[in-house]
């Protein structure tokens, strides 16, 4: 495979692992929102011990700090040097010698959003893990303490 050939297969994994990210994210943030509405809806409504209120609204901080993290991520970064932003100010033909030149910097530039993407996916997964553990421990002592 030529010079071109592979940085054009480089080019093309580091924009299909962005959107895989994104898709990720997106599928997070639902399950996040979900999850936080739920608890909301049964903890309004049942009478709930001090400990438990106290996990529970560690669990739903958490929760709400996952949430932060992947608006974060998706958040769109329009100073960025590469992607879109840097085409809207070129004209046609700038592109193409921008791209016959520098694509290796523009792979480096997309694999640099990507890593930072996929930490930010990953912490979030980290505190909605955290969060579900502390509701779920919540909801024990709200029914230990109701028994």
């Amino acid at each position: 495979m030529s010079t071109v050939q592979t940085l054009a297969a480089a080019h093309a994994e580091v924009k299909a692992e962005i959107a895989r990210t994104d898709t990720k994210t997106g599928l997070l943030l639902a399950f996040v929102g979900a999850v936080l509405a739920g608890s909301w809806t049964v903890a309004k409504d049942v009478h709930l011990t001090v400990p438990a209120y106290v996990v529970g609204g560690l669990g739903m901080g958490a929760l709400v700090v996952a949430a932060g993290l992947l608006l974060r991520s998706v958040r769109p970064n329009l100073r960025g040097r590469h992607g879109f932003p840097l085409w809207a100010t070129l004209t046609a033909e700038q592109i193409s010698i921008t791209l016959s030149e520098d694509r290796a910097a523009d792979i480096a530039g997309l694999s640099r959003l990507a890593v930072a993407k996929f930490t930010g996916l990953r912490r979030a997964v980290d505190l909605t893990c955290t969060g579900g553990a502390l509701l779920i421990l919540a909801a024990l002592l709200a029914l230990g303490g109701a028994a």
